[in-house]
């Protein structure tokens, strides 16, 4: 199968025997907006998916004819990469239904069954196919060391930073990276240096947390003597860094006047040692990052803009988690990975109702603060607004009414276990306009499906 394929739009397997069953089966959760495809024979299926076929989740009844299901699930688990299945048993077959859990199968479900409880499995075994296809990927890209690796998620903005970086990476141009606190501002920088193949050493300042009268000294180094306390001579980060990549985290944060040496350091490639009057040739990128709008600030006085335009050849935005919000299960569960092997923990799976509540939360502490979540749960430790739920979020009256709207919408999810037909029910919505608002706000059935996780490689 090809491992590119989407999740969401592979075909759910139907394999019985019986005609009318297929057709049912198929016919109900086509309904649900889920690619159907039907096989008579469970032989048929398994040559099928050894010839490559996209599935997505194989249910089949137990007793066929040929290769019945236990037969099929075990045939099926020697293969490189297979589907998770969903086996149909016979009522009271508790024997067959150990049998099949014990031989690999994702779920079962008894006959006689509602068919919203073969859909709830199905998109159930959809979600866990996700999540293992995201693993494949994942374990491909730490492989090449690309930059999915690094810059994990999905969205479509995380998707258009990854290719702007690509872009950007085999350049020497200088980049202003735009992001919130915790968003992962250094990360960016080091992909963009270990992207661009140079031999050169990354090297980091922040200018928030060095104090304004020792910044200069900092940057460009100083002679022995230079000032009182300057016993030795000091090379300067600017001099370090020079054949690689300078970062500036909290660029803003640097005063007026180490501003005007640092843009004509960069803008002449040299630079003079305090206490020296020797020119020293530097070649360097330089990145910088910043929370604030530097344009802003230069209007204030406060930054100039000269060197706004130096460090800005090229803006990278990284957007916050609260709009990335389809990239949090999987995110979470790479940093609950992280901290297992870090604290030496066995792994936990999270359930739906804590996917649920992560999804409703705004993250104002953005991939940090999800970091120190996961890191939270693996240790066994209460997480402080699991039991809150979300804070109101400040704004316009058009932007709290939206946020109430998602709030409302990811709290029902949540608590139907992405049961579409219930929240449909609860809120009195036709489906067309749930659908168009669960996209409008980001949201996704899978994230709130509850025990359809499974802790990624990384």
């Amino acid at each position: 199968m090809s491992h590119d394929a989407c999740p969401e739009a592979l075909p759910i397997w139907l394999v019985d025997d019986d005609p009318d069953v297929r057709e049912s089966f198929s016919q109900w959760l086509e309904l649900s907006e889920l690619a159907v495809r039907t096989f008579a024979r469970g032989q048929a299926a398994l040559e099928a998916l050894r010839a490559g076929d996209a599935c997505g989740v194989l249910v089949s009844d137990v007793k066929m004819p040929g290769l019945d299901g236990l037969a099929l699930l075990r045939a099926l688990q020697a293969l490189d990469d297979p589907p998770p299945v969903i086996l149909i048993t016979g009522h009271g077959d508790v024997p067959m239904a150990v049998e099949a859990m014990q031989a690999g199968a994702w779920d079962f479900v008894e006959k006689p069954f509602a068919p919203e409880r073969l859909e709830e499995c199905v998109r159930r075994g959809l979600e866990r196919r996700r999540l293992a296809l995201e693993n494949r990927r994942l374990r491909e890209a730490l492989r090449e060391g690309s930059l999915a690796a690094r810059l994990l998620g999905q969205a479509p903005g995380m998707v258009r930073l990854r290719q702007q970086l690509d872009n950007l990476a085999t350049t020497r141009a200088n980049v202003l990276v735009l992001g919130e606190t915790g968003s992962g501002k250094e990360v960016v920088a080091r992909c963009l240096h270990e992207a661009g193949g140079t031999s050169g050493p990354f090297v980091a300042l922040n200018c928030g947390a060095i104090a304004s009268e020792l910044i200069e000294s900092e940057l460009f180094g100083h002679e022995k003597g230079a000032f009182t306390g300057a016993s030795e001579r000091r090379i300067g980060i600017l001099e370090h860094a020079s054949g690689g990549t300078l970062f500036l985290d909290e660029v803003e944060s640097l005063p007026l006047a180490a501003q005007v040496k640092l843009l004509r350091a960069l803008q002449e490639g040299e630079l003079t040692r305090l206490g020296s009057n020797a020119l020293l040739h530097v070649d360097l990128r330089v990145v910088a990052a910043t929370k604030e709008d530097l344009l802003t600030l230069a209007a204030e006085g406060r930054f100039r803009e000269d060197l706004y335009y130096r460090l800005a050849i090229a803006e990278l935005g990284i957007p916050p988690l609260r709009e990335r919000r389809e990239d949090i299960p999987l995110l979470f569960q790479h940093f609950c990975r992280q901290a297992a092997e870090v604290h030496q923990r066995p792994p936990r799976e999270p359930d739906g109702e804590l996917l649920a509540a992560l999804g409703r939360h705004p993250w104002p502490g953005n991939l940090r603060e999800l970091r120190n979540m996961a890191t939270r749960f693996i240790l066994g430790l209460e997480l402080p607004w699991h039991a809150r739920g979300a804070p109101v979020e400040e704004g316009s009256l058009a932007a709290q009414l939206a946020a109430f709207e998602a709030a409302l919408l990811r709290e029902s999810l949540g608590r139907h276990g992405g049961n579409i037909q219930a929240v449909l029910e609860e809120l009195e919505l036709p489906r067309r306009t749930l659908n168009q608002k669960m996209q409008k706000h980001g949201l996704r059935r899978e994230a709130f499906l509850a025990g359809a996780s499974e802790p990624p490689a990384s």
